[in-house]
């Protein structure tokens, strides 16, 4: 059992940056995936950033790539979203995920999701 808490959410204006943390908690296994989502009013949800837990294998998605980082402290069981140069279009409520099935994992977790606010 993987427990998951996100925090850092915010207003920020146009090409500010934000950091969102992701505290975890329970049985975590070096080699799951750890990886953040991101769901804009009236749109599905979309995935952001992936990475194992040990830091290897780091995914972005097109849209944010070279803006965001998806990185862990080793010192704590916690996973972070550093977002640079952020835009209107990034306005959404994130998800922490961890060991999801399509990642290949087992039988997945979410948090419950902070919301990111950019204004133009």
């Amino acid at each position: 059992q993987v427990q998951l808490v996100e925090s850092g959410g915010g207003l920020v204006q146009a090409g500010g940056s934000l950091r969102l943390s992701c505290a975890a908690s329970g049985r975590i296994s070096s080699t799951i995936f750890m990886g953040w989502f991101r769901q804009a009013p009236g749109k599905e949800r979309e995935f952001v950033a992936r990475s194992k837990w040990n830091g290897a294998s780091t995914y972005y998605a097109d849209s944010v790539k070279g803006r965001f980082t998806i990185y862990r402290d080793s010192a704590k069981t916690t996973v972070y979203l550093q977002m640079n140069s952020l835009k209107p279009e990034d306005t959404a409520v994130y998800y922490c995920a961890a060991d999801l099935p399509s990642w290949g994992g087992g039988r997945g977790y979410w948090g419950q999701g902070t919301q990111v606010t950019v204004s133009s």
